[in-house]
């Protein structure tokens, strides 16, 4: 019988690693720190995902329970991992409640940590309760109640998303595309056109990057079938005039300051390292790249592999990561892990 394979962190990429790796016949020990399994799509109440368009409790929360219901699967909750000692096919893990198991390897999918927005006052979050995060707006979609003004709970006539908060940033320390927030914002802004045909929206942006085959059902689509408009421009400062919200620029292709009135302000934040990072790199004795998150092998090599001999990693952990690549690398991460373990047991057998 071989070790079980440990896998931290139960978002996307750990139950799809957990999924494959128990499919497979292999034992897994998941520990998870909060109650709820499900990653950011379940804890921080996501709407319709993308490209897919199912909702995030539909498609993540059916992982959760293929997951929950394999015996296969130990699922620790509200756990973390204090101490991670051994070599490949025989490491001793102690958990925070003291408990002490074996694991023949280890599958770091820890994620991310949103972008906080008070690291961005002059954007007005924190100071007007109707500058809100795409965080926000997708509970408030996901919630069935519809989009509405925090301040007094009217619907918007007219939504700005600024993009980049908290990305590409050098002035906060944020060196790094988040990847996913432009295509996130334009479908955020589909939803809200679909639901309030009267509302107008209207995206800020420095550039547009809905990658690859997202660029037509994305970015097109939003403008040509929902009337959404995009604006290139800087923002210097979100304010208000006592009545609405009022965002200060330039139009970066006109060339001119723009100083326009809004209802609603939404800042699409991008994902930071998560940030027991630096803990998990010391537990683990895994490095971690300059901008804190958990440092990769070579891909040409093992795409899964840490600075760790026995030691895997898989999603965001890595970097700002898409909900379907997180759930590849998971299962990428298992084959490599299933491979050490059953290797280490046929050596152990001669």
């Amino acid at each position: 019988m071989t070790r079980p394979v440990l896998i931290v962190g139960g978002g996307p990429s750990g139950l799809s690693a957990a999924h494959a790796l128990a499919a497979a016949g292999q034992r897994v020990v998941l520990v998870e720190k909060a109650e709820q399994l499900g990653g950011a799509p379940i804890q921080s109440g996501y709407a319709k995902l993308v490209p897919s368009g199912e909702w995030a409790k539909d498609a993540i929360g059916g992982m959760v329970r293929r997951v929950e219901t394999d015996s296969r699967v130990e699922i620790r909750r509200r756990a973390t991992v204090k101490a991670f000692s051994g070599g490949p096919g025989d490491f001793r893990v102690t958990l925070s409640d003291g408990t002490v198991l074996e694991a023949g390897a280890a599958i770091l999918c820890t994620g991310f940590t949103h972008f906080d927005s008070v690291n961005k006052p002059e954007w007005g979050f924190g100071t007007y309760p109707d500058v809100v995060t795409t965080t926000q707006v997708e509970q408030m979609l996901s919630s069935g109640k519809g989009v509405r003004c925090p301040s007094d709970g009217r619907e918007p006539e007219r939504v700005a998303i600024l993009l980049c908060v908290g990305s590409r940033d050098r002035q906060i320390g944020r060196e790094w595309c988040s990847k996913i927030c432009c295509t996130v914002s334009a479908n955020i802004a589909m939803e809200i056109r679909e639901a309030m045909p009267r509302c107008n929206v209207y995206i800020y942006y420095m550039d547009i990057r809905t990658f690859g085959l997202y660029e037509d059902l994305y970015y097109w689509e939003s403008q040509e079938k929902h009337r959404v408009k995009y604006i290139k421009a800087r923002i210097a400062e979100v304010t208000s005039d006592g009545r609405r919200l009022i965002v200060k620029g330039e139009d970066t292709l006109v060339k001119r300051p723009i100083s326009i009135p809004f209802d609603m302000v939404v800042h699409a934040i991008g994902m930071d390292p998560n940030v027991d990072n630096m803990t998990l790199s010391a537990v683990f004795d895994v490095k971690l790249q300059k901008h804190g998150h958990i440092q990769k092998a070579s891909v040409y090599s093992n795409t899964s592999a840490t600075s760790r001999p026995g030691v895997f990693v898989a999603g965001a952990a890595t970097g700002p990561e898409t909900i379907d690549d997180s759930i590849a690398q998971g299962q990428s991460a298992a084959m490599a892990a299933l491979a050490l373990v059953r290797g280490a047991m046929m050596e152990a057998a001669e």
